[in-house]
This record gives C-alpha cells, structure tokens and sequence, in this order.
C-alpha cells in the first residue's frame, strides 16, 4: 500500500506543478485559453490574479515533494489537506470538476497513506 500511496501523493504534486505552470505560463496562450475557457481579453485582465493562484499550487507542491522526501508525514498531510479544501473551495466556487481533477485524487492519497504501517 506504501507504492500506491506513494504514486497518488506524487500525482497530486506533479498535477500541482502543472496547476502553476498553466496559471503562471501559459493563462493566456492557446493551451491556457482552452484548459479555463477564457476568452484572450478576459486572460489578459486576470493574468496576475492566475499567475498569484498558480504560484500558491506551486506550494502546495513543494509541501508535498518536502513531505516525501523528508519523511514528514504531518507535512504530507497538511498539504494533501490544503489540497482538498483547495479542491471542494474550487468545485464550490468555480466549477464541479475541479473536485474530481484536483481533490478526488488527494483524498485517495489520505486514505492510502491511512493504510501505511507507521
């Protein structure tokens, strides 16, 4: 169980890098443009609100490759948390699949890590 735990913390952090690279990078090319359905005008009015959204998932990944690393399960948690809270926050306020995209998989890495001996 330690593997699959393992896979899905990483996967979370990894999607993570890739929330940042598309929030701070690319929000107004083509590929950011289709991922948000925003128009080139409306991207270009909300870029540094992205750039700053996406430079807060890049934490959220660093905590998660730090937890790992370090072997800071606490630390592991608390970013898989923010993850999730992040995710049910974005679903709520955005739309609903942010949940399945960003806090579906967290949560399958809590409860897999819940099944790894301490």
């Amino acid at each position: 169980m330690y593997w699959i735990a393992l896979a899905l913390t990483l996967l979370v952090a990894l999607l993570h890098v890739y929330f940042l690279v598309l929030e701070m990078f690319l929000w107004t090319r083509p590929l950011g443009l289709k991922t948000f359905r925003n128009t080139p005008e409306k991207a270009e009015i909300t870029r540094v609100l992205a750039a700053n959204q996406g430079l807060y998932n890049g934490f959220l990944a660093a905590g998660l490759f730090w937890g790992l690393l370090d072997h800071l399960p606490m630390l592991v948690n608390f970013s898989l948390g923010c993850v999730i809270v992040a995710g049910c926050y974005g679903a709520w306020s955005v739309n609903k699949r942010i949940f399945f995209i960003q806090a579906v998989p967290a949560v399958l890495a809590v409860v897999a890590w819940w099944f790894v001996p301490a």
